[in-house]
């Protein structure tokens, strides 16, 4: 099967002409939106339509069995067939439809939550070194590297920014960079206000972090990238096609799904992100889920560079995160919040644009083309948990990552795929950090994330100046 690259579009009119000539669709402003017919998200508006790929409808078998269609099972799937694997990859939904078609698009180095100070906390000097490595420079390396094999474009900007939103957090922001320089990353540096004047227009900050390894991209257009490098080495791929059940037999990990079964006789990888837990006995889950928000503005009557002078991604250091960046037609997307359920289309704009009116006061007309929600998973000691089982044919796993780690997700593919092949050790280094079960965090989400998030709130009314972010 051939498939097109994906391709960036300058601007998102045609996705308004679908709506316009469709009158049953709800109004896209409120999120609502039927996918078939109309993008759901900026991301999806911003590119040219693409493969739908069909379901499964037969039985099959393979080499390796790759589930779940976001950056993580791309990747996986795409690295392994490179090295001559016959690869099917599955998805429940389509590519790109949970939180690798749907997040906010910022590349920041670290493992999930667990950064450098938590990699010299928690291990050997040169474990620490090596997971840093691994975590940042490697991660975004990768992605260089992709994007020139497959002549791909997803909107590759450098430059990330940390500002923090009360004095006494420059401390921990500090001892961040302190800590980087410390495994050898010598690629961030601390700003005062003054100087942060000169990256963000915003009364509210009181100095950042400035990386020059982090930066901002379009995660669709990457994952696309990557199916289609994937169809490029001979692998297969199913939409619409749920793992309802995955078996351990004889000849292999045996996967059932609504149209047939596929049996891998090598591995199985489980790139499922929050839904890990569905595979899971109840006492081996390790996360909790929340869902968050994103939005992109309509284009914006200043210029978008009076805001960002510098064209930096930024996320500050208050409990409840705000994220944002500049992105093509003049417009800012901005993302943020943690909350245990859903909310309404309407709370999600008014949230939203509440913030980036804080942010930026100057904005005072300012109105949302898109808003959506999506869903991740924390673990508690904030490390993205990584899993191998000793089957015969072994199952990978990798969940937990705390609205973080879009360039992560990648390197960690190459790493599955380099432990099916033997090459290296680094799947065996993600394996060995340590994890506390969870058995009830899926169900306790909705209660369990609000009482958190009071208690946090009231210790950070006591203490303003103590760094927690979520």
């Amino acid at each position: 099967m051939l498939i097109s690259k994906p391709t960036l579009l300058n601007d998102v009119s045609h996705a308004q002409s679908l709506l316009t000539s469709n009158p049953r669709l709800w109004n896209w402003r409120q999120g609502h939106l039927n996918d078939a017919v109309a993008p759901a998200t900026y991301y999806e508006a911003s590119l040219a339509p693409w493969t739908r790929f069909e379901p499964l409808q037969a039985d099959t078998h393979c080499d390796v069995l790759v589930v779940g269609g976001g950056l993580l099972g791309a990747s996986t799937a795409l690295h392994l067939a490179r090295s001559g694997l016959d690869v099917v990859l599955v998805e429940k939904d389509s590519i790109g439809s949970a939180a690798s078609g749907r997040n906010g698009g910022q590349l920041t180095p670290g493992l999930a939550r667990w950064e450098a100070a938590d990699m010299i906390a928690h291990l050997p000097l040169d474990e620490a070194r090596r997971l840093w490595r691994f975590a940042s420079h490697e991660a975004m390396d990768l992605l260089d590297q992709i994007a020139q094999d497959y002549e791909l474009d997803f909107d590759r900007r450098r430059g990330h920014l940390t500002a923090a939103v009360h004095a006494g957090h420059m401390g921990a922001l500090v001892k961040g960079a302190d800590a980087r320089r410390y495994l050898g990353d010598t690629s961030v540096e601390i700003v005062g206000s003054y100087e942060l004047e000169q990256e963000i227009r915003s009364p509210l900050y009181h100095g950042a972090v400035v990386d020059t390894l982090g930066g901002q991209l379009h995660p669709l257009a990457l994952l696309r990238g990557l199916v289609y490098g994937l169809v490029q080495h001979g692998g297969r791929v199913y939409e619409g096609s749920p793992v309802q059940e995955i078996e351990q037999t004889e000849k292999g990990a045996l996967a059932i799904t609504p149209g047939g079964t596929i049996l891998a006789r090598q591995a199985l990888v489980l790139a499922v992100h929050d839904t890990t837990s569905q595979f899971l006995p109840t006492q081996s889950n390790t996360t909790v889920p929340f869902y968050t928000y994103v939005g992109v503005t309509e284009p914006l009557e200043c210029p978008v560079s009076e805001l960002l002078p510098t064209d930096r991604a930024v996320y500050d250091t208050q409990f409840q995160i705000d994220y944002y960046r500049a992105v093509r037609q003049n417009r800012l997307l901005f993302g943020g919040q943690g909350t245990g359920t859903s909310w309404s289309p309407d709370r999600i704009n008014d949230y939203l644009l509440d913030r980036i009116q804080t942010v930026f006061p100057q904005l005072e007309q300012v109105q949302l083309d898109f808003s959506w929600s999506g869903i991740s998973d924390f673990t508690l000691n904030g490390a993205t948990d990584s899993r191998k089982t000793e089957d015969a044919v072994p199952v990978y796993m990798v969940h937990g990552w705390s609205g973080h780690g879009v360039a992560q997700t990648v390197r960690i593919g190459k790493a599955i795929s380099d432990d099916v092949m033997g090459r290296n050790e680094d799947f065996a280094m993600l394996t060995d950090i340590t994890h506390r079960s969870i058995p009830l965090g899926h169900h306790l989400s909705g209660l369990a994330i609000p009482v958190v998030k009071a208690a946090i709130g009231m210790m950070s009314a006591v203490n303003p100046g103590r760094l927690v972010s979520f």
